[in-house]
């Protein structure tokens, strides 16, 4: 339930997508966006994967949201902006949307609709004194089917309500395409290993380290508007972008070899995720139909939620260091018992969005 409703509160309120009078919605928003983490995270745990798994499928499931629900990747005037022209520069007719759209969209769902609240809540298990807690299934026999139905429902109701609302809706052959993608994702998704072969010589920083990192990337990306002088050509944006998911995903993939690696240093990269949410929060809610006064109150809430959610998360860890438990493992530290990383083997079931972009709108 806590990953249920924490990902629409990162993907939409803590984002600044939302204005805080508009708490309520989250009831309608979540079976969508908790919906999809939790089946992502569900269907990676039960079949023994591990992060790679989850992180394509999260990439999978930006394209559905976007794409046959939303249909932003191909709406010229979605939720009132001009996203033809906010995106016109690198448009690829052949493909009906921006690969800055399609860049956009990636980065905002993979990970902070569904990756950094996955790790929040696992940090949370992981803490709960229970070993291998966080890489087990959640959900029972009866749990998972309620779960896809209400993923599946909701999706539904919100797809018609955005066609309706916004007088659009994309051609069969780019619904087609898309949904051959998303197909193409999920398959690579479970062709992927578990975890990265742990290298005994690997070295990882500490945990505060890894955060901070994780901090500045996140806020480059979405303070890297204002960075790019005038004149500079409209396609240096995605190919900077790739350059750097690249680099970043081979420092991350290079650090979680070290047996070091630890549930802290999982936490700690989704901590540095959620503080980048919480300043662009001002940044995005001063563009919604609501009194600044009021829009900035509602950051400001959402942002001490969120460093509250923060400090119980890391408290969390902290409990479980306590005598009789093993620690979580930082840098230069021996490695600790196999259910503190990630498992290989299957196990059982049990009991920068610009603010000419913004998808505020959920009717």
């Amino acid at each position: 339930m806590a990953l249920f409703f924490l990902s629409p509160l990162i993907g939409e309120f803590l984002l600044g997508n939302q204005p805080v009078t508009a708490l309520p919605s989250v009831l309608i928003l979540a079976p969508m966006y908790g919906g999809g983490a939790v089946l992502i995270r569900e269907c990676a745990r039960r079949l023994g994967r591990g992060w790679p798994t989850m992180i394509v499928l999260a990439a999978a499931y930006a394209l559905v949201e976007e794409g046959p629900i939303d249909q932003m990747l191909w709406n010229p005037h979605y939720g009132g902006f001009d996203m033809a022209g906010a995106y016109a520069g690198t448009y690829v007719p052949f493909l009906g949307t921006s690969v800055g759209m399609i860049e956009d969209v990636l980065s905002i769902h993979t990970v902070w609709s569904v990756c950094v609240p996955i790790a929040i809540v696992e940090t949370f298990a992981w803490g709960g004194g229970r070993a291998g807690r966080e890489i087990r299934p959640w959900l029972g026999n009866i749990g998972l089917p309620l779960v896809a139905t209400a993923f599946v429902a909701d999706s539904l109701f919100l797809a018609v309500a955005q066609q309706h609302s916004e007088h659009f809706m994309a051609s069969p052959a780019r619904l087609i395409g898309c949904g051959a993608v998303i197909l193409v994702l999920i398959a690579l998704a479970f062709t992927l290993p578990a975890r990265p072969a742990t290298r005994p010589t690997a070295r990882t920083p500490r945990p505060w380290l890894v955060g901070a990192t994780a901090f500045a990337a996140t806020s480059l990306y979405w303070a890297r508007g204002g960075l790019f002088p005038s004149g500079v050509p409209d396609w240096t944006d995605p190919a900077l972008w790739l350059l750097a998911v690249a680099a970043f995903v081979c420092l991350a993939l290079r650090w979680s070899r070290s047996p070091a690696w630890s549930a802290a240093h999982r936490f700690a990269l989704a901590a540095g995720a959620v503080l980048t949410y919480a300043w662009v929060g001002f940044t995005q809610s001063p563009t919604l139909d609501v009194p600044l006064s009021l829009a900035l109150t509602g950051s400001a809430v959402f942002a001490l939620a969120a460093l509250v959610l923060l400090a119980a998360a890391a408290r969390a860890l902290t409990r479980r260091a306590t005598p009789g438990r093993p620690a979580p493992r930082n840098a230069g530290t021996p490695a600790g018992p196999a259910a503190d990383r990630e498992s290989t083997a299957p196990t059982r079931a049990s009991s920068q969005r610009t603010p000419e972009w913004t998808d505020r709108t959920r009717r």
